[in-house]
């Protein structure tokens, strides 16, 4: 499915998928003008050297949940999400950070390779996916993340004192 849906990018990388994925994604998420050369596949080889020379992360055997935590703790400004399917209850990993900028990628089991999900709720066909809990519908009213604020629906949720704080939004 991953090279049939726009929203999901199909890494076009021979080895070291985990990392020509992270790659993409950082460049999407913090808009770098080589995003789209990096999509293509193109200038992207040294830049996947240097992140596993400077990591030390080997990744010659492929990348399972272990290189998926040592990642995440390398780079905490993202939080990473890997999807097992186009499904969004079937998470695989899911880093434990607290930060706005996530990284959505989709494992593909049977090829073991990672492509990044550029637009989630496109490519799991969901009207609304809840950052706070991953969880998906189709409509915003038949589901309540927990991690999220019950005025706002912001995620994380607004804190509350003793009295009720509305929210600036």
């Amino acid at each position: 499915m991953a090279h049939l849906k726009t929203s999901i990018v199909e890494v076009k990388a021979e080895e070291n998928y985990l990392a020509h994925a992270l790659v993409i994604y950082i460049a999407k998420v913090e808009n770098d003008p080589d995003y789209k050369a990096y999509r293509q596949g193109r200038m992207i080889r040294q830049v996947v050297k240097t992140l596993l020379e400077t990591t030390g992360f080997d990744l010659s055997n492929g990348a399972g949940i272990l290189e998926l935590v040592r990642f995440q703790e390398h780079f905490r400004q993202y939080k990473r999400v890997v999807y097992r399917c186009m499904s969004c209850e079937d998470i695989m990993f899911e880093g434990r950070v607290d930060s706005p900028k996530r990284l959505n990628i989709l494992y593909d089991v049977v090829e073991r390779h990672y492509h990044v999900i550029a637009k989630l709720r496109k490519a799991m066909a969901k009207k609304n996916v809840f950052k706070g809990c991953s969880k998906a519908c189709k409509r915003d009213v038949e589901y309540v993340c927990a991690q999220t604020c019950s005025d706002c629906m912001v995620s994380p949720p607004c804190a509350f004192a003793e009295f009720r704080i509305p929210c600036d939004d």
